[in-house]
């Protein structure tokens, strides 16, 4: 699936949750999809836990 119709997917989502469920619940999609986002990225391996914590200026060598 390309990131354009998860992008679509998920712009939708959010759309429904504002429309019937108010500002809050657009609020609360949007936090549980950031969350889900972190925690898929973790387990494909892009994401180490230790990013979080790590200084911006830090490099990998």
């Amino acid at each position: 699936m390309s990131m354009a119709v998860v992008g679509m997917i998920a712009g939708m989502a959010l759309g429904f949750a504002g429309y019937f469920g108010g500002f809050g619940a657009f609020l609360l999609v949007a936090a549980l999809g950031a969350v889900g986002f972190v925690v898929g990225r973790f387990l494909e391996g892009d994401m180490d836990f230790g990013d979080f914590f790590r200084a911006r200026d830090d490099r990998r060598r």
